[in-house]
């Protein structure tokens, strides 16, 4: 017997547009920016990188398990950001977690960066004050800890592991999930990513690794908000910004067990590894990731309504991706969106934020614009660059790739 679908039943996110999940719908349908002044951290003058996405400020206290006394310890702020999206998207999906469904929910939520303004903290301390570091220092700073917190909130008691693949994490959580699934090891999945990683050394480090965006030599600065401009010809490098995602992933038979909307299934899927450079994209293998993933749904790439693209907004990778892309379909690509032109990139959380918009728009038949967009004529794109744009979507190419030259491609699908 072929084994069931894998469906996603629920999800919730936050971003730099905001922390309620029609809020940042309806701000990126207007093509509303979340760039802004980095204020993260006081920064001298000169520092390299002046502007971020970052997550507003909520209210926690309608959740009692983010109370001060529960997270006294858990200083990181990756903690009750990711409590707080596998709560809401439990609730989304309508799952309850008791003893009995708990041996079989399994969780492949992680991170790519993890807890590292924990240690940065207690470095600090040693340093200025000579007092040793919180006892808590350690486990803040565990990638995989972000796992195990869902696991205590939830009471989940299945598989659990952190799968780390930077930029990528979240569609790489995904695809585990899957495997989980497809593998009668579990039922249900918690799955997402979440990154904070708005900290000195690392805000600076992508600066002068020319990947995060500077203003041009000589001009004024830019507004932040026109500062993320992915596929365009003036294109300066990425915004660093920060935020959570979690899906629910379940089985098909289980949804229908139980009652759960499963009209948007993971039809296929792909990873590559570059084998080139730590950081500069491969086509060969960037192309054959998309290729396999559009093959493994069983597909061809006419077949595929809408891609939403990693877009980084850096000279080189959307160039990658962009003739990747051409090279799988031609000189009539589907149309192209690029979500980090309004949430900058939040390392491994974009890609489960960006998979999350991807599912809202295949269910609203929109496809989200792509901001800041002036064409570049040596990218063969469909860039929606005009606004919201009415696309009934049957199948959806989301593309994901990080650091290390890990690649991983998804396609999702609208049954019913």
């Amino acid at each position: 017997m072929a084994p069931s679908k894998t469906v996603i039943v629920g999800w919730d996110m936050v971003s730099p547009l905001g922390t309620e999940m029609a809020d940042q719908w309806e701000r990126a349908a207007g093509g509303a920016s979340g760039i802004g002044p980095l204020t993260r951290f006081e920064h001298p003058e000169g520092f390299p990188v002046a502007i971020a996405g970052q997550v507003p400020d909520w209210d926690a206290s309608p959740y009692p398990f983010l109370a001060p006394r529960q997270m006294a310890h858990w200083t990181s702020p990756i903690f009750p950001h990711a409590l707080l999206v596998a709560h809401r998207a439990l609730a989304h999906a309508g799952i309850e977690i008791t003893p009995e469904l708990a041996p079989r929910v399994a969780i492949t939520f992680s991170s790519a960066v993890g807890g590292l303004d924990a240690v940065l903290r207690a470095d600090r301390r040693m340093i200025a004050d000579n007092k040793w570091p919180h006892p808590f220092t350690n486990p803040n700073s565990c990638i995989n800890m972000v796992g195990g917190k869902v696991s205590i909130l939830t009471g989940a008691t299945g598989p659990i592991t952190a799968t780390i693949t930077a930029c990528a994490t979240g569609v790489t959580s995904l695809i585990t999930g899957h495997w989980l699934l497809e593998q009668g090891r579990a039922d249900v999945v918690i799955c997402g990513a979440v990154d904070f990683c708005l900290v000195e050394p690392i805000v600076a480090g992508f600066a002068t690794m020319n990947g995060a965006y500077q203003p041009k030599q000589g001009q004024a600065p830019e507004p932040p908000a026109r500062a993320s401009r992915p596929f365009s010809i003036d294109r300066r490098g990425f915004v660093i910004s920060e935020g959570a995602g979690c899906l629910i992933a379940t089985t098909e038979a289980f949804a229908r067990r139980n009652g759960l909307s499963g009209d948007i299934a993971l039809a296929g899927w792909s990873m590559t590894s570059d084998a080139q450079h730590f950081v500069a994209p491969n086509l060969a293998t960037v192309t054959r990731c998309i290729a396999e993933a559009i093959a493994d749904a069983g597909l061809q790439p006419a077949d595929v309504d809408a891609v939403n693209a990693h877009g980084t907004s850096t000279r080189i990778g959307d160039t990658v991706e962009a003739q990747a892309l051409a090279q799988i379909f031609g000189h009539r690509p589907p149309p192209v969106s690029a979500n980090k032109s309004m949430t900058g990139h939040a390392m491994g959380a974009s890609s489960a934020i960006e998979t999350i918009l991807a599912i809202e728009g295949m269910q609203r038949g929109q496809l989200l614009p792509t901001i800041n967009h002036t064409p570049d004529p040596d990218l063969v794109l469909d860039v929606v660059a005009e606004g919201l744009r009415p696309k009934e979507q049957e199948f959806v190419l989301k593309n994901a790739f990080g650091f290390g030259g890990c690649n991983a491609c998804i396609v999702l699908q609208r049954q019913g």
